[in-house]
């Protein structure tokens, strides 16, 4: 399917992406408060001829920058799900760049959510033998919004395809 094919009749249209709980700003903001922090114990350790503490300051620095710069890359994963009377279609790139791409059948695509909904229940996109994971990052309520609204698309698409056949 192509976009343009796309592009004609969707039912549905969704792009998510994890939520940022922190701004590159607010990011440089925390940055320089710890170095600060770490700066004006180094002079302190100094001046008692503690030499040796200023290298484990140096890496509590970094090991903060490195936890930052993990938790930003993983926010740049992102999922886009488009449904049509034809196909169902899963876009989605990885922290690491990679992206991959599914098509099933709307007609005989199922979208799933194990009951009772926890932190640990999945949205499942089922066709034949195949189950792809979608949406891990989101929250539960997102997840059932998420999948009511699917559901929703799946079946108007299924019954606008088929109400064409009929004709």
């Amino acid at each position: 399917m192509t976009d343009a094919d796309l592009n004609k009749e969707l039912y549905f249209d969704a792009l998510m992406k994890p939520n940022a709980s922190l701004s590159r700003s607010g990011f440089w903001v925390i940055m320089g408060v710890i170095i600060a922090i770490n700066v004006f114990s180094m002079i302190g350790f100094l001046s008692r001829g503690a030499f040796p503490i200023i290298g484990f300051l140096g890496l509590d620095i970094l090991a903060v920058w490195l936890a930052f710069k993990v938790c930003f890359k993983d926010q740049t994963q992102w999922t886009r799900v488009r449904i049509s009377p034809e196909t169902l279609r899963v876009d989605h790139r990885n922290p690491k760049g990679v992206e991959t791409h599914i098509e099933l059948p709307t007609a005989f695509a199922r979208v799933e959510l194990k009951e009772p909904v926890t932190v640990n229940s999945w949205v499942t996109l089922s066709y034949q033998r195949q189950a792809y994971v979608i949406g891990r990052f989101l929250t539960v309520d997102e997840r059932k919004s998420l999948v009511e609204a699917m559901r929703d698309a799946i079946q108007r698409a299924r019954t606008h395809r088929y109400a064409g056949e009929v004709e």
